[in-house]
């Protein structure tokens, strides 16, 4: 059987300001190309197909196009949410929907009951994991302590016990939302850490032929059975060295896999430039990013006049101006805002609490500040979804 892989769509989502319907409405004729033209068996589609819980009218129609051009060709696909998602708003109409071969899988509970298709060899399960916040699921798995590894454990467990039930032979695909180790992250994706843990082992999802996941935007190899698609557009300056793409996955009768990378459509190259103004706008070796979206950081000591201006002269798509000035020995330290940067909530509060008492938070302490923004994330998710 031949899967089509990918996830991390965020349909409404804009690039510093850019709009990105267009390039998503390409994307999405892409896909169906490629359906149409690699002769694909099924569609896995692992979560965040929107950018918000409420997603813009426009988002809303072109999710609706896709699939409807998806339930023309008559290839089945299976559908789960992400946390940028909504699972109750995306799973509207989902018994409807099925009929037409669009499987949408959003109700943790239902987890252990797959999406069955058959091929020459014999039947293929498909298990739909939505994002499971574990604030939220906790009860629902009947876990004592509400975390990532331990929610996505449990549910695994009911996979593992429904797939024991099924025909010998058949084969299993598991979709899923989450951070798993080993996964490289990018600046673009949204925080899940829980109890200061945001990854979970792949070891978790043992016992399936292949794992389709959803969260990282960076297209990866965890193993040969557990990959990231990746976003099929970049949504992030970070995201500079991807390669967008899908994975088009080939299941033999054993379940086995065979991967091959389909490369997306780029609407325009990123670049990442670094230097004093006068050097970037002369420096010929630039000439190749005078058409990318760039982000530029002025390392020049005293701030230029008009930067954005003069750098719109030679880089007319520039969307991002960073300033990181040189600096003797002798100068002052770094800007508040650099400090903070690449440090989590957690480290931030931690560095107040030395600032202001001379000495940092005891592991009591540390604990407390962990409960915390936990509660208040959980609680955010609460209210965005029963918006």
């Amino acid at each position: 059987m031949r899967l089509l892989h990918t996830s991390d769509w965020h349909l409404g989502r804009a690039f510093h300001r850019v709009n990105m319907l267009g390039a998503q409405a390409g994307f999405v004729g892409h896909l169906v190309d490629t359906v149409r033209e690699r002769a694909v068996d099924a569609v896995v589609v692992s979560g965040d197909v929107y950018d918000r819980a409420v997603p813009p009218l426009a988002a809303v129609e072109l999710f609706d196009d896709a699939l409807h051009r998806l339930a023309d060709l008559g290839v089945p696909t299976v559908m789960i949410s992400g946390n940028h998602d909504s699972a109750r708003r995306l799973g509207v109409g989902a018994g409807l929907i099925d009929r037409a071969g669009i499987h949408l899988r959003t109700d943790p509970a239902g987890c252990d009951t797959p999406v069955v298709l058959s091929d020459a060899h014999g039947d293929v399960a498909f298990y739909g994991l939505p994002y499971l916040e574990p604030a939220l699921v906790r009860d629902e798995f009947g876990v004592e302590k509400a975390g990532h590894e331990a929610v996505l454990a449990a549910a695994m467990d009911r996979v593992r016990a429904d797939l024991a039930t099924r025909a010998r032979g058949t084969r299993s695909v598991v979709l899923a939302h989450a951070f798993v180790t080993g996964g490289e992250q990018s600046d673009s994706e949204r925080d899940i850490t829980v109890g200061g843990v945001a990854a979970v082992p792949s070891g978790v999802f043992d016992g399936v032929d292949y794992v389709a996941l959803g969260h990282l935007h960076g297209c990866q190899t965890l193993t040969e059975r557990v990959r990231y698609a990746g976003s099929p557009l970049p949504y992030s300056f970070s995201e500079h060295r991807h390669r967008k793409s899908m994975w088009l996955i080939d299941l033999d009768a054993a379940g086995a896999v065979t991967a091959e990378r389909v490369d997306c459509p780029v609407p325009r190259a990123l670049a990442r430039l670094r230097g004093r103004l006068e050097d970037l706008l002369a420096d010929p070796e630039l000439a190749p990013h005078e058409d990318a979206w760039v982000e530029a950081t002025l390392t020049d000591p005293v701030r230029p006049d008009e930067p954005m201006a003069r750098l719109a002269e030679r880089f007319p798509h520039t969307l991002s101006l960073v300033f990181d000035p040189e600096r003797t020995p002798e100068a002052p330290g770094v800007s508040y805002a650099r400090r903070l940067a690449d440090r989590s909530d957690q480290q931030i509060a931690e560095d107040f609490v030395t600032h202001v008492r001379g000495a940092g938070p005891d592991d009591r302490e540390r604990s407390v500040l962990r409960d915390a923004f936990d509660a208040v994330r959980a609680d955010e998710t609460v209210r965005e979804v029963a918006r």
